[in-house]
């Protein structure tokens, strides 16, 4: 199995999480690869970003370790990132925040956004682009209220995420980018309807998370809410229900846990940070949880959600 969506920390954040911990914690799950994400500290932009995250990786694990690298809307760095892609086997793809989360890499002005797929499409970059759609402007942060957890999912509400997959999808179209898009972590129905009225129109995928297909935003009323803390938020059980039935339906290409370990204080304590270790629960949900529920995934599904249409997508660089 694959894991497409992993953020390993380590650098000048190891006391959160190591690569050797993660790889620890995915051996246990059954799960032989990782992709990890690049909104470290330093971010990972550039090549000697790259160079330098390379040597964190143990060598009994380098075979299976991929890392995307941010991107941003700067022309020079594009270029760098696509030719870090060309040239370093372990670069799986791009990622662009197109919202503001975890770290600095977000590209919030649509403009500025539209860039990125337009420059992409002019270095003939032909592979994935991961996003992390939540539309800045449509953001409420005077909502949230750190006493009340709950008031995390008033504030990023569903209406960002469906917008920002929506503004995605035209500009993948206008620019004629010839990559796959990739909807990271939906947390929405609306947002999988979205994507399905494209496809074979465009590349596109997209992949679900545990904590967005076991809990419901309820779950952030009780004691230490705060932990249930990510981005996209947690939704409310009529979203959750239907979100499941597109895994049901083979909507959603793959699942992918966003492992993204803090410090308890960190979540729990100014500054309240976003993220779940959710690689603990990888296969609880396919195993347990869905057929407690009374949708059982057959064992192809399973193989499809793990590995075959991750493989399919990333084949070039799984093959390399």
């Amino acid at each position: 199995m694959i894991d497409p969506h992993v953020h390993c920390r380590d650098g000048k954040q190891a006391y959160k999480e190591t690569i050797e911990h993660v790889f620890e914690i995915a051996k246990d799950q059954g799960i032989e690869k990782i992709f990890d994400m690049p909104n470290t500290d330093p971010p990972i932009t550039h090549e000697k970003n790259v160079q330098e995250r390379l040597k964190l990786v143990p060598d009994k694990y380098k075979q299976d370790y991929y890392l995307y690298i941010g991107v941003t809307n700067n022309i020079s760095q594009l270029e760098e990132a696509v030719k870090c892609y060309n040239n370093y086997k372990e670069i799986i793809g791009l990622k662009l925040y197109a919202g503001k989360s975890v770290g600095d890499l977000g590209v919030i002005e649509p403009d500025k956004q539209i860039t990125i797929y337009k420059t992409l499409a002019k270095l003939n970059y032909t592979s994935v682009l991961a996003v992390h759609c939540e539309k800045d402007s449509l953001l409420q942060p005077k909502l949230w209220n750190p006493q009340k957890a709950i008031t995390h999912c008033y504030a990023r509400p569903p209406e960002a995420e469906i917008e920002s997959v929506r503004e995605q999808i035209e500009f993948a179209k206008q620019s004629n980018f010839k990559g796959t898009l990739h909807i990271c972590h939906v947390s929405c129905p609306e947002s999988v309807d979205l994507i399905e009225t494209v496809r074979g129109e465009i590349k596109i995928t997209c992949g679900a998370t545990p904590h967005h297909l076991m809990w419901t935003q309820e779950i952030m009323n009780q004691n230490y809410g705060l932990m249930y803390k990510v981005n996209p938020p947690l939704r409310d059980m009529n979203r959750v229900a239907k979100l499941r039935q597109k895994l049901i339906d083979g909507k959603i290409d793959w699942i992918e846990t966003d492992h993204a370990p803090h410090r308890v204080i960190e979540k729990i304590a100014s500054p309240y940070l976003s993220g779940y270790t959710s690689l603990y629960w990888h296969n609880y949900l396919t195993n347990k949880f869905l057929p407690e529920i009374n949708m059982p995934l057959t064992k192809k599904q399973i193989e499809d959600l793990t590995y075959n249409n991750i493989y399919k997508t990333f084949k070039e660089k799984l093959d390399a």
